[in-house]
């Protein structure tokens, strides 16, 4: 894990500053946390780099980002009861499925199961268009993960994520 810096303060509109990073190795992938800035405030960048260099990317604002996190928990503690996958009786479906609104976007976290193992699907689509952007997290790295947002949203938050976990949900 890594984290870096940088100012942003007197920023010209326009310009997007990069306040700090993560870089997280789960199983084959990388996953970068990106928190950065511009004109509209601050919000999270969560970019997963595969195997082979195929990168996807999310974007969540600092309010999405909090509930976000508090579900992941939920998720977890979900895992946590799930016994070993069985080849033979694999599920078919979410597991477990949440979905988020904010704005004009809407995000879906689906706990899925393969052959290959279970991860975390997190999609993010725009309700005026057909544009879908998903990140896959493994899921016996989700735990990690969400150590290392949580970090994050408690170091950078300006106020938003609070807000966020203390309205009506």
């Amino acid at each position: 894990m890594s984290g870096s810096d940088s100012g942003s303060e007197g920023m010209p509109l326009g310009t997007q500053g990069d306040l700090a990073s993560r870089n997280l190795v789960l199983e084959s992938k990388r996953f970068y946390l990106d928190v950065k800035e511009n004109q509209r405030g601050r919000f999270i960048k969560i970019a997963e780099i595969s195997g082979d260099g195929r990168k996807n990317q999310i974007l969540m604002t600092f309010s999405t980002a909090a509930v976000f996190n508090q579900n992941l928990l939920d998720f977890i503690d979900y895992y946590q009861t799930l016994g070993k996958i069985d080849p033979d009786n694999l599920h078919q479906g979410e597991l477990k499925s949440e979905v988020m609104y904010k704005d004009d976007k809407k995000y879906h976290m689906d706990l899925k199961e393969n052959a290959r193992g279970r991860f975390l699907k997190v999609s993010e689509t725009f309700t005026r268009s057909y544009s879908r952007f998903q990140v896959f997290i493994p899921a016996d790295g989700m735990s990690e993960f969400q150590h290392n947002l949580g970090e994050l949203i408690d170091e950078y938050d300006n106020g938003d994520a609070e807000e966020a976990m203390s309205a009506p949900q």
